[in-house]
C-alpha cells in the first residue's frame, strides 16, 4: 500500500519561502520519479518541479524552486524561495511506479500515486 503524505503548507507572504516534506511508503522509493504538482482554483493541475536521477522543473519556478531527496528516509522536499501570489494553490506529491526517469511534468497521468495534498496561499 503505497502511501505519500505531505507537510509545509500554509499561509506566506509574497516574497517569502516556503519548505514542503513528503513522506513516502509502500514503494521502492528510489526506483520512482517523485514529484510536487499543484491546482490553483479553476485551473487546471500542473507539475512543478520532479526528482528521480535528475530534476525536471517548469519553466515558472526555476531559480526559485529546489526539489531534493532523501534516500535513506524516503521523504522528498520542495524548497520555494520568492513566493508569488500566483503560486497559491494545493500542492500534491506524487510518484511514479518503476522507471528510469522522470516522465514530462504535463504528463500527470504517469504518475500513480497521490497525496491528499497541502494548500499554500501567497498574499
Amino acid at each position: 500500500h503505497v502511501q505519500l503524505v505531505e507537510s509545509g503548507g500554509g499561509p506566506v507572504q509574497a516574497g517569502g519561502s516556503l519548505r514542503f516534506s513528503c513522506a513516502t511508503s509502500g514503494h521502492l522509493f528510489t526506483r520512482a520519479c517523485t514529484g510536487w504538482f499543484r491546482q490553483a482554483p479553476g485551473k487546471e493541475r500542473e507539475g512543478v518541479a520532479a526528482i528521480q536521477t535528475g530534476t525536471l522543473y517548469a519553466e515558472s519556478v526555476k531559480g526559485r524552486f529546489t526539489i531534493s531527496r532523501d534516500d535513506v528516509k524516503n521523504m522528498v522536499y520542495l524548497e520555494m524561495n520568492d513566493l508569488k501570489p500566483e503560486a497559491t494553490a494545493m500542492y500534491y506529491c506524487a510518484a511514479t511506479r518503476d522507471t528510469f526517469m522522470c516522465p514530462p511534468l504535463r504528463s500527470t497521468d504517469r504518475f500513480a500515486y497521490w497525496g491528499q495534498g497541502t494548500q499554500v496561499t501567497v498574499s
